[in-house]
């Protein structure tokens, strides 16, 4: 055994990586001094309940949820929004992390590495309900829905600055890892952990390490990639939870020599902290107000919406499809051949375009195999043509533009087409939020419309859309609303 075991205190006296450090040091003593990324947390997390509701419409979906062992009810446990669920922390997290990624309608950040930065609400929201109705259980404060704001804005600018400079997907691995990165750290806090246990859980997510993108890619699409955020969210309050217990980190996690992140993973390249950590993510978030879509695909859903009406009734008039987009479009969401399921489909950018010209409109239904064997659909994707304008892409990376390009038209058989549609910038891009806030607002109304009887539906309203009030709410009080 000798040589075998290190002791905490012989670990905890080495130095931290300074990424590690960095992170710790935001979420334990980081002043947030940004209204507008408090006013967009708040309307982040209406949207994000609102994705997770309409979820519940989905039996695939559903059958994820519940403890892990049927029937086991977990005193003053965490509530997962409309179902009658309490559950210990963990299990909690999966859930709400669960039904807010499944129908790709929840906020998006698209940077060298993408992802959904809102998937970390499932960690968040998780651990605030189970400390609220804990301190209130032992006679203490609550915590509030401006706590809540708080932690999003954390956990949105540490997963989102580690996406701008680190790309994941080009070795092959999956994006929430950032997700169970930024969690940890924020819930850790939450949780009461002081900085040295910050530190240390962060360096266990790390160890932790990534799932593969596999499931995202053919030929092995599937819904894995609807619940692996809610799995790494649950996984991150798991590691919060041995953290605030003691259990020892490792400081060097990500550079240690041969067994670190770095040489294990990414072909010992660094971890990049690419800028200070703020409210930057928070204020320049991406909102998916209008379509369901792979957000690279936004903008091509916008631009054939609006040829909708000139190519409707000349499908079979139509000689090819031109779609001009940048490079992670191509990379991540140009599919050719068999989509086999609706995680497939609303990853392909010629399945997308189809249904925008084909029906005017893109809904979460569109996927399902009903429509997707409208035989007018595999039809329309082989006359496509897909290519790269290389400013576009040039476009997309600059951190003072951040656009999304697209743009599409319509080439007939009789040699005519259509004018080309292009669209920069998706509505829910920060210069078009005065355009998306309204329409986010009635997304909400309308996705808990779904699933809520009137009475308690205007109940909700009622209290969700006083911005200032809903801060001073205690999170239980919040959550207790959405129970059904």
């Amino acid at each position: 055994m000798a040589g075998s075991v290190v002791s905490m205190s012989q670990t905890q006296a080495k130095e931290f990586d300074p990424i590690l450090v960095a992170i710790a040091d935001y979420v334990v003593a980081g002043e947030i001094d940004s209204p507008e990324a408090y006013e967009t947390a708040y309307h982040v997390l209406l949207d994000s309940i609102g994705c997770g509701v309409l979820a519940l419409r989905y039996p695939e979906c559903v059958k994820h949820l519940g403890p892990i062992v049927p029937g086991a009810v977990v005193p003053n446990g965490v509530r997962v929004p409309g179902t009658p669920f309490e559950l210990d922390p963990v299990q909690g997290a999966f859930n709400i992390g669960c039904i807010i990624r499944w129908l790709d309608y929840n906020d998006t950040w698209l940077a060298q590495e993408w992802g959904h930065p809102s998937d970390n609400l499932g960690g968040i929201l998780a651990v605030a309900d189970y400390v609220s109705r804990r301190n209130v259980a032992e006679g203490k404060k609550p915590l509030t829905i401006r706590d809540v704001l708080t932690a999003m804005i954390k956990a949105h600018e540490i997963q989102g600055i580690l996406a701008l400079e680190n790309s994941l997907n080009r070795v092959g691995l999956d994006h929430v890892l950032f997700v169970k990165v930024a969690s940890t750290a924020v819930v850790t806090a939450m949780l009461g952990g002081d900085r040295q246990q910050v530190l240390n859980a962060l360096s266990q997510a790390w160890i932790d390490s990534v799932s593969l993108r596999t499931y995202r890619h053919a030929p092995n699409t599937g819904s894995r990639k609807s619940w692996a955020a809610g799995d790494a969210t649950s996984r991150a309050v798991r590691l919060a939870l041995m953290a605030i217990k003691g259990e020892m980190g490792y400081p060097t996690a990500l550079s240690a020599k041969t067994w670190g992140f770095h040489d294990v993973l990414l072909q010992g390249q660094p971890v990049r902290l690419a800028q200070p950590l703020g409210s930057y993510v928070m204020e320049n978030v991406l909102l998916k107000v209008a379509y369901p879509a792979e957000f690279h695909a936004q903008t091509a859903a916008e631009c054939a919406m609006q040829l909708h009406p000139t190519v409707k009734e000349r499908l079979d008039a139509i000689e090819r499809v031109e779609i001009t987009t940048h490079e992670a479009a191509i990379r991540i969401i140009d599919k050719k051949g068999p989509l086999t399921n609706p995680a497939d489909r609303d990853h392909c950018l010629q399945y997308i375009v189809a249904i925008s010209l084909l029906f005017g409109e893109l809904t979460a239904e569109h996927y399902e195999d009903d429509v997707a064997s409208d035989p007018r659909i595999d039809a329309l994707r082989q006359k496509m043509v897909v290519k790269e304008n290389s400013q576009y892409s040039k476009n997309y990376l600059d951190p003072d533009k951040r656009a999304i390009p697209n743009a599409i038209q319509v080439v007939f058989k009789d040699g005519s087409a259509t004018e080309q549609k292009e669209c920069f910038y998706p509505i829910g891009h920060r210069r078009r939020r005065a355009e998306a806030i309204p329409r986010l607002l009635e997304k909400y109304r309308h996705n808990l419309a779904t699933h809520f009887p009137q009475h308690q539906l205007q109940q909700i309203m009622d209290q969700s859309f006083a911005q200032k009030q809903l801060e001073k709410t205690a999170v239980h009080d919040f959550m207790k609303m959405f129970v059904l």
